[in-house]
């Protein structure tokens, strides 16, 4: 009983770091009245070194292993490859002239009113398309930060509506990796919790358009349109390639591998580069520009591997098991289960792939349908996953907004994301009024 009890109070435990840097972010910025005062990976510095202090029955080696591993998983490494290449095609985009011939094209085939709604609706047919929110972000965040500034509108409102989209093809497409372990994990056809998303996520993505419509900031126009000339269709080339081969679903690496290698090729044959050296500093700069992106990551994900390794995610668990009495509050919780991982993991796949055993257990239990399971699953990762301004998806963001030497309140842009917003709002009505018993 007593080995028990210590295990247990060992795992609470576990979840001071992160804690630690909900504080020391969070507190210092509400402190300071700013929320760009505390660099993130210092945050993530401070809770990481709290996290190596911690569980004395492991050797301080051994908890340094763990951090490195975690800092060099897969998916942390594939993220740090999207961060560079993301940086990369945005700098030589924007070298090139191509984002200011994108926003004349934008701003003449879309009503200026409807800008916002374009935006998310563009966001969520090519994230629908490629099924990843990442690659989406990585190709449409320098396009919206140009269009925001061409009409003078916060660029935190044209961000959200890119955020918005892409969470919502990263929720909704069934070649989405989400997607892929939701329904893996509970045991169904993806058609099935397409259909089952889509009777809450619809609903949310109306809510989200009329917001965008009717109750956004009045666009006010800083110039006037030029005539768009034959140049600035063969410099925007780029972004149409990517933008197609995205809907081709190709894999978002080789995306922005090939967007880097069309973009130089039409950059150097239309002469908007001075010399190749020109292009290469561009490069360099795009590199550089997501390096304090790419820290956050690699902090994050030692972090979060030094909380799991000692038990952290296990008591999360355990505790949430223990309340549930019926049907309604097992989703509710497979809801809550899988917002707290997604929270310590930073990752809605791997948060799926940790959770979607349990809760398919916990379903079968008290007789829960599985496609709601799944649904509740995946929807409830992407909300997460959009607003905790360390996962990948605001990270990118954030990233690509610093190297455009822009200025963004993260936590305003999370204000803004009413995608999100609504799409939460729609899946807890969907559990309360919808509580079914799987036959």
């Amino acid at each position: 009983m007593t080995n028990s009890s210590t295990q247990t109070s060992l795992r609470a435990w576990a979840l001071i770091p992160f804690f630690v840097f909900l504080f020391f972010y969070l507190g210092c910025s509400i402190l300071m009245k700013d929320f760009s005062a505390i660099p993130m990976p210092v945050a993530f510095l401070v809770a990481s070194a709290v996290a190596l202090f911690q569980n004395r029955t492991r050797t301080l080696q051994d908890k340094i292993d763990s951090f490195a591993q975690g800092m060099g998983e897969l998916n942390i490494m594939l993220m740090c490859l999207i961060f560079i290449l993301a940086g990369i095609f945005s700098a030589v985009a924007k070298e090139m002239n191509a984002i200011d011939s994108a926003v004349i094209l934008t701003r003449t085939l879309i009503p200026d009113h409807l800008l916002l709604v374009g935006m998310f609706s563009i966001a969520c047919l090519v994230s629908l398309a490629i099924g990843t929110s990442c690659g989406t972000i990585a190709t449409l965040v320098p396009l919206a930060l140009e269009l925001a500034a061409s009409v003078h509108l916060s660029p935190e409102w044209m961000l959200s509506a890119v955020v918005g989209g892409a969470m919502f093809g990263d929720n909704m497409s069934i070649i989405s990796d989400t997607t892929i372990a939701a329904t893996r994990t509970q045991g169904i056809p993806m058609h099935e919790k397409f259909v089952t998303n889509f009777s809450f996520a619809f609903p949310a993505v109306i809510a989200t358009v009329v917001v965008y419509a009717f109750f956004s900031p009045s666009i006010t126009l800083v110039d006037q349109l030029r005539a768009i000339t034959l140049t600035d269709i063969i410099l925007v080339l780029p972004y149409l390639v990517v933008l197609i081969l995205s809907l081709c679903r190709f894999n978002v690496i080789a995306l922005l591998f090939f967007g880097i290698l069309f973009a130089a090729i039409i950059g150097l044959t239309c002469q908007q580069f001075d010399s190749s050296l020109t292009l290469f500093k561009a490069m360099q700069e795009g590199l550089l520009g997501m390096s304090e992106t790419m820290m956050v990551a690699l902090l994050a994900g030692g972090m979060m591997a030094l909380v799991r390794s000692n038990g952290g995610i296990a008591y999360i668990l355990t505790v949430i098991g223990r309340r549930i009495a019926s049907t309604r509050a097992c989703e509710y919780c497979v809801a809550l289960l899988i917002a707290l991982v997604n929270l310590f993991t930073a990752n809605n796949t791997v948060a799926i792939v940790m959770t979607g055993p349990i809760a398919k257990e916990l379903s079968q239990t008290h007789g829960c349908s599985p496609r709601r399971i799944a649904s509740i699953l995946d929807a409830t990762s992407c909300v997460v996953q959009g607003f905790i301004p360390y996962g990948a998806q605001l990270l990118i963001v954030a990233g690509l907004v610093q190297l455009a030497q822009g200025e963004l309140s993260i936590f305003k842009l999370i204000t803004h994301l009413y995608y999100q917003h609504f799409l939460l709002l729609a899946l807890l009505l969907f559990i309360w009024f919808k509580p079914r018993k799987h036959s």
